[in-house]
C-alpha cells in the first residue's frame, strides 16, 4: 500500500486534464487540454476526417482513442496538449456551418486559433501541430507562413492531393460513370462547379461542392516542400488508409522531414494484422495500446527541436 506521502507525490506530479472552450462563431469550440507539471514543449492533436471528436473517436465503428492515447503519453515527457472536438463535432457541434458555407481552411484556421490559445496558456513561444489523417493536411495548411507553430507531426497523413486520391478510389467505376467522374474531379480543381454525376449524386451534390474546390487546392507535397520548420513524416505499414506512397511523396518533397516507420502498425497508430478485417478490428479496441515507440520517438524529436 502507498504512504500517504507517496500518493500525495504521484497526485502533484499526475498532468491536470481540463476541459476548455475558445471563442468562435456560431458557437465556441471545445477541447481538453492535458497540461503535465512541468511543461517543455504543447501541441495540438488534430482528428481526422469526418466526425472525428477530440479522442480520435467515431463512435460505434472507431474507438481507438488514439489522441487520448498520444496526449498521455506525451505528457509523461514534458508535453502538454490540446485535443479538440471539430467544429460541428461533440461538444463543438453548436458551431457547425451548413455545408453550403463549410470550407476546409475553415479548419485551418480552427487550428491556428487553438494553437494561439495553447500557447499563452502554456507561456511557449510556439506550439506544435499534430495531425491525424486528413488532420495532418489540416496543420500543413494551418502551419504554413506561421511564426507560432514550432514544426508539424504528420500522423499516417497523405501525400497527394485530395483529388487524386478521390480518382483512385473512383478507378473502378464502369463507363459512362467513370468519365464523367473524372470530368467533374478534374472541373472541381479548377474551381468550377458542375452538374452531379448520375450514380454519384452524394459525392458531387452542389452544397458540398464548395468544399470539395477548397480541399482540393491543397497538395500536401507542395506544403511540404514550402516548410522550412521541423517536420515529422510517421507512417504505419499495416495502414490500409493511407499507403506507403502518400509517406514517400512526403519524404521526397521534404528530404529534411524526420521519417518514422512503424512496422506491423495500422492506421489508427496500433498494432495490427494486415488482413483486412483483422486490421479493422483494431479500430473498435479502445484497450489495444498505441503503437510501441510511436509517442517516445515523437517526443524525442518535439523536444530536440
Amino acid at each position: 500500500m502507498l504512504s500517504a506521502i507517496a500518493l500525495a507525490a504521484m497526485i502533484q506530479s499526475a498532468p491536470v486534464s481540463q476541459d476548455i472552450f475558445i471563442r468562435s462563431e456560431p458557437a465556441p469550440l471545445h477541447g481538453t487540454v492535458l497540461t503535465p507539471t512541468d511543461t517543455r514543449a504543447a501541441a495540438v492533436l488534430i482528428p481526422g476526417s469526418g466526425p472525428t471528436d477530440r479522442n480520435g473517436n467515431q463512435l460505434p465503428a472507431v474507438q481507438a482513442a488514439t489522441l487520448r492515447l498520444l496526449a498521455e503519453a506525451l505528457a509523461e515527457d514534458g508535453i502538454a496538449t490540446v485535443r479538440i472536438d471539430k467544429r460541428g463535432v461533440g461538444a463543438s457541434a453548436a458551431a457547425a456551418f451548413s455545408e453550403d458555407r463549410l470550407r476546409f481552411d475553415h479548419m485551418a484556421e480552427d487550428a491556428r486559433d487553438w494553437a494561439a490559445d495553447l500557447a499563452e496558456r502554456t507561456g511557449q513561444g510556439c506550439v506544435w501541430l499534430m495531425g491525424h489523417s486528413e488532420g495532418g493536411l489540416v496543420a500543413q495548411v494551418a502551419a504554413a507562413d506561421n511564426p507560432q507553430v514550432c514544426g508539424v507531426v504528420l500522423l499516417a497523413s497523405a501525400g497527394r492531393p485530395a483529388a487524386d486520391v478521390v480518382r483512385e478510389q473512383l478507378a473502378a467505376l464502369p463507363q459512362p460513370t467513370h468519365d464523367q467522374a473524372m470530368h467533374a474531379l478534374s472541373e472541381l480543381e479548377a474551381g468550377r462547379t458542375v452538374e452531379p454525376v448520375p450514380g454519384l449524386e452524394a459525392l458531387f451534390r452542389p452544397s458540398v461542392q464548395p468544399y470539395l474546390i477548397s480541399w482540393f487546392r491543397h497538395d500536401p507535397g507542395a506544403l511540404a516542400a514550402a516548410y522550412e520548420r521541423p517536420m515529422m513524416i510517421v507512417h504505419a505499414t499495416h495502414d490500409i488508409q493511407v499507403g506507403a506512397a502518400d509517406a514517400d511523396a512526403l519524404s521526397t518533397a521534404q528530404p529534411n522531414a524526420r521519417r518514422l516507420d512503424l512496422e506491423g502498425v495500422n492506421h489508427v497508430l496500433k498494432a495490427a494484422p494486415a488482413d483486412r478485417a483483422g486490421n479493422i478490428a483494431v479500430y473498435a479496441d479502445p484497450d489495444a495500446p498505441l503503437a510501441e515507440g510511436l509517442a517516445d520517438a515523437v517526443a524525442a524529436f518535439v523536444l530536440e527541436n
